[in-house]
């Protein structure tokens, strides 16, 4: 059954009406209609197209929200690459950062070229790349790794700032922004709250949620929001400018946000980003900087791309977030290699949306450098949204009262008689003792962990099982264990006992990285495990090297070196070794997993603290099945430093030597895993 035309008059008339409110509402921010009156409109439309399915049209309104929830995210190749902006965090950064523009273009040109600037703000959401034919809205993906992302195209159509049709018939590709303000996060968290679900953290990971979820049903109740930004690809001619290129995206339909600004020279951008920065939590959305780009697209040309990241923009960051808290005590914990490491208990306190109850005082000489006692109130900060450091004391906020913290001479974990000494030429403290019950316990943990022999259902609490009943003391002895054994636990059963028993026997096969990784050899972690196996290939090699054939080893230092020669020196290491190699077969080298090419092909990963995201462990198999490569030390060699909770002195070096830093959020989105 056709409809009648004055059905159909009704249908485009709706549709016009619906879609010019909705231009005004979401992208120009003008109320022109009640909500309630257009929620009526909305709902006559949904019934004519109920009764005459065959005038849906792609651009309804109707279809923002509609299909069956996905399996899963389908990858598409990007027709533009995806880049990320180099960032710079001080006013001497962007005057380099301009120094360098005109350094390159003079080069270039043989002329003293001046640019000027278009400045934009950082929205702090997920980037996400929209293609539109003809003027209609036919996908969406996220950045992913920049060459590959996901289609989250049902769920970008739930946006009502987002068009379904442009104003002109157009082909376009564009780059934008998804957010969510700060408003609808605090009505989603009310929600949550009542149905029991923790609340998100902040806008941007309410937005990403929304994004990535499979049902687009949850996206739309989410009530996202996107600006435009970035014209990649265009039917019609693109605008000479940045600035004309935004005017443009405005009139053929998307939302842009409004203020952007024209800076002549770099005391105008520094001046933007001033008063930005001071009037940032005054929008609706966060904003974590501003973006800084070249205004002229023939200068842009000129400069074009490094292999990273565009030579004519930046991202100009606005200081971390800070907030003060007190230090109520200081712990020692002790490592599996007997490394103690002083600990900041502090007064819980919420800084950059997630609260902070601990900080890694890393060192001795951090201490001292602080001058932080216990009972000083401190400034925390989190950089990037996911790094607490301790920055400074607020030394006018002391009593008198305050405990300048001292390391003890004995430290009862340590075993022995407690005593702990300072490792000569580092600023580490460690146990005297190699033999402490802890450790010998942590030794244990790690060695049956999933980055070294992964011996399923064996974990910290059934270890100490073992050990509390004198069923193993040396690693080689879980591959001794027998049925009778086990059922001679509490809690063990015949089926638990034959499941731990078959973990056991899949775990006689093992790679050579993880084996020199499961002994515990103080300097040595996973990628020192890789690099040795990797240059010697040979267990019986490892064990008969020289000091100087250690030092050979790329990315092995001399302290490296000399750990790695005296563990294997030792006679009762040795004897160890030898009784675990007559339990295990050692895999061979093709099962480290690296991949000689892929996206991450020639770029350098060092990790340092906590990722809450993603283990660490699977991280750095994600980095290798990518192509990237990952190293224990932070060098001039380095590409990124990826930085979770806690991190070491790793970022000190990382900003003195210049190596781009990733919190975990970039980190998700380079790996395409956000």
């Amino acid at each position: 059954m056709s409809a009648p035309k004055a059905v159909l008059e009704r249908l485009n008339k709706l549709k016009q009406t619906i879609e010019f409110h909705r231009y005004n509402y979401h992208v120009l921010d003008k109320v022109t209609l009640d909500e309630e009156v257009l929620d009526s409109l909305k709902s006559e439309l949904l019934k004519i197209e109920e009764q005459y399915p065959e005038l849906i049209t792609p651009d309804s309104p109707s279809q923002r929200v509609g299909g069956k929830p996905l399996p899963e995210f389908v990858k598409v190749r990007h027709k533009v690459p995806q880049w990320s902006f180099n960032d710079a965090f001080t006013e001497e950064d962007i005057i380099d950062f301009d120094k360098r523009v005109k350094r390159f273009l003079k080069a270039e040109t043989g002329k003293d070229e001046i640019p000027s600037y278009a400045c934009e703000l950082k929205i702090d959401g997920l980037k996400v790349v929209m293609e539109y034919e003809n003027g209609f809205f036919t996908r969406a993906a996220t950045r992913g790794d920049g060459e590959i992302g996901e289609d989250v195209t049902l769920n970008v159509r739930t946006i009502e700032s987002v068009p379904l049709k442009l104003l002109k018939p157009v082909s376009v590709i564009v780059e934008g922004e998804v957010w969510m303000g700060a408003k609808n996060l605090e009505n989603l968290n009310k929600e949550r709250r009542l149905l029991g679900e923790p609340p998100f953290a902040n806008p941007r990971n309410a937005a990403a949620g929304g994004i990535r979820q499979l049902d687009p049903k949850i996206a739309a109740s989410r009530k996202l929001d996107n600006f435009v930004y970035d014209l990649g690809i265009s039917s019609e001619p693109i605008p000479d400018t940045q600035i004309g290129e935004l005017e443009y995206l405005r009139t053929i339909g998307f939302k842009v946000g409004k203020n952007y600004q024209l800076c002549k020279n770099v005391s105008e951008i520094i001046a933007y980003w001033k008063k930005w920065r001071d009037n940032a939590k005054k929008e609706d959305y966060w904003i974590d900087g501003i973006v800084v780009k070249v205004n002229e697209r023939r200068f842009q040309n000129i400069l074009g791309y490094t292999g990273k990241a565009p030579r004519f923009g930046v991202a100009f960051k606005f200081p971390a977030e800070q907030v003060t808290t007190v230090v109520e005590d200081i712990i020692l914990q002790v490592g599996r290699t007997g490394v103690l490491t002083p600990v900041a208990h502090l007064r819980p306190v919420s800084v950059a949306g997630s609260v902070v109850s601990r900080a890694t005082l890393h060192n001795e000489d951090e201490i001292r450098r602080l001058d932080v006692r216990i009972g000083d109130t401190v400034i925390l900060q989190k950089a990037g949204d996911v790094i607490p450091d301790i920055v400074s004391v607020l030394k006018e906020m002391r009593t008198g009262r305050e405990k300048v913290y001292k390391f003890p001479e004995r430290v009862p974990q340590c075993g022995g008689d407690g005593s702990i000494e300072r490792i000569p030429g580092q600023a580490a403290w460690r146990c005297v003792s190699k033999d402490s019950a802890i450790q010998h316990r942590r030794k244990l943990y790690h060695f049956v962990s999933k980055k070294c022999f992964n011996v399923e259902g064996l974990g910290p609490k059934v270890v100490d099982l073992l050990l509390d009943n004198n069923l193993i003391n040396e690693p080689y002895e879980i591959f001794d264990l027998k049925r009778g054994d086990l059922l001679s636990l509490p809690r063990f059963g015949e089926k638990s006992a034959e499941n731990l028993l078959e973990s056991v026997n899949k775990a006689r096969k093992v790679s050579l990285p993880r084996l020199l990784f499961s002994l515990s050899i103080p300097q040595v972690g996973e990628e020192t495990a890789i690099d040795v196996s990797r240059h010697l290939g040979d267990i019986s090699k490892i064990i008969e090297a020289k000091e100087s054939d250690f030092d050979l080893i790329e990315g092995v230092g001399t302290v490296v070196s000399r750990s790695l020669f005296d563990w294997f020196k030792d006679k009762n290491n040795r004897a160890m070794l030898g009784a675990l190699l007559k339990r295990v077969n050692i895999d061979d080298m093709d099962k480290v997993g690296v991949v000689t090419n892929g996206p991450l092909k020639n770029m350098s990963f060092v990790l340092t603290g906590t990722l809450l995201k993603m283990p660490r462990e699977e991280a750095k198999e994600k980095i290798r099945s990518l192509g990237g490569e990952i190293s224990e030390s932070v060098s001039k060699k380095t590409t990124y430093l990826v930085c979770g909770e806690n991190p070491g002195s790793k970022l000190e070096k990382a900003r003195r030597l210049g190596v781009e830093i990733l919190d975990e959020e970039r980190f998700m989105e380079l790996l395409g895993a956000k």
